[in-house]
């Protein structure tokens, strides 16, 4: 009998990042789990980074993952966005450090390609094809918790390979 796999994705932010954990149990996916982690953006960075390290390592002694899916981070036109974001998936990669889970990391264009089909979805496309392929009653919000699920969706498909 084959043992389900628990992956937590995550979309890594400053002020939000999301978080989502499925079940995989051969080619059968089920969300268990969604949320976003806020901090506010008047406190200081080294807290809200505490509090995104925190709130992950509680999401993953509650649920044990094993495998990580991860957004990598997208260098756009906005570098101190992208600088604030690092520092977010810095986090979060500290807070599954202690797991040693296993990692996959993915970039915005190749999860949207595995969960929609192209790689530029539009944010409302992802939540409509995660609901769809979790089978949920609702799409998954706010978007960053959609996004960590698509992360967690892509890494399942991958995770062969990774």
């Amino acid at each position: 009998m084959r043992l389900p796999v628990i992956i937590l994705g995550i979309d890594p932010g400053l002020a939000n990042t999301g978080w989502g954990v499925i079940e995989l149990l051969g080619s059968k996916r089920r969300a268990l789990a969604y949320g976003c982690i806020t901090t506010l953006a008047g406190e200081e960075t080294a807290l809200r980074l505490r509090r995104i390290h925190d709130e992950l390592q509680a999401v993953i002694e509650r649920y044990h993952p094993t495998e990580l899916g991860i957004e990598a981070i997208y260098f756009g036109a906005n570098a101190k966005s992208a600088l604030a974001t690092g520092e977010a998936r810095g986090a979060a990669l500290l807070a599954v450090a202690s797991r040693e889970l296993r990692v996959g990391e993915y970039s915005p264009t190749q999860i949207k390609q595995v969960i929609v089909g192209q790689g530029k979805a539009d944010k409302k496309q992802v939540q409509y094809m995660v609901r769809a392929l979790l089978k949920l009653d609702h799409d998954p919000k706010p978007d960053h918790a959609a996004d960590a699920l698509a992360a967690a969706i892509c890494h399942a498909q991958f995770r062969r390979i990774v």
